[in-house]
């Protein structure tokens, strides 16, 4: 079984406290006996699998796989040409160079529901969507890339996994797969 899951802000990807004010996954009724496949940070929201099998984690999580994640982001003022293309090419962090992305302005905008806590609002430096999609998972991967190009992540919602998407799924809820979304994920059944 493999559970789609829409976590929202403030939410760990593990089921245990961790001592902090941030939510656990076992607050959202999941089934006995699923795990977390790979992670998302509590301060970020999105599409994060969970699982009853373990041959899922080695599939999804294998730099070997290559399994794409597409991220959109809201940033801090409209990226040029020159930053997307840094954030495509790779960017260095901890000395070594990210794998090449995929980036773009989101055109339109997307519009997506209030966080609680709101995105901090500044009335001088207008926020932009964009869309990143990642073949490696680095520790706040995405949040270090827009930075490091001068454009700070003030959101991020993780809004696919290979083929399978967040799609409506209301944050805080999940659903289970379908036959068709496995096979869409590396060595489906």
């Amino acid at each position: 079984m493999i559970l789609a899951f829409h976590k929202p802000y403030g939410v760990l990807s593990q089921f245990t406290p961790d001592g902090s004010a941030n939510r656990p996954l076992a607050e959202f009724g999941f089934p006995k006996g699923v795990y977390p496949i790979g992670r998302l940070d509590a301060d970020s929201e999105g599409l994060l699998l969970l699982s009853d099998e373990a041959r899922w984690n080695a599939r999804l999580l294998s730099p070997a796989n290559h399994v794409e994640k597409t991220y959109h982001v809201l940033v801090e003022r409209l990226p040029e040409e020159s930053a997307l293309g840094q954030l495509r090419d790779g960017v260095v962090l901890d000395g070594k160079a990210t794998l090449p992305a995929a980036a773009r302005v989101l055109d339109p905008q997307p519009e997506f529901p209030p966080r609680d806590p709101p995105v901090r609002f500044r009335k001088n430096v207008q926020d932009f969507w964009i869309e990143l999609r990642l073949r490696e998972g680095r520790n706040r991967q995405v949040r270090r890339m827009t930075a490091a190009v001068g454009h700070p992540t003030l959101r991020l919602i993780r809004v696919a996994i290979g083929g399978v998407l967040l799609g409506s799924l209301v944050c805080g809820s999940w659903r289970e797969l379908s036959l068709g979304e496995i096979q869409m994920l590396p060595a489906g059944m």
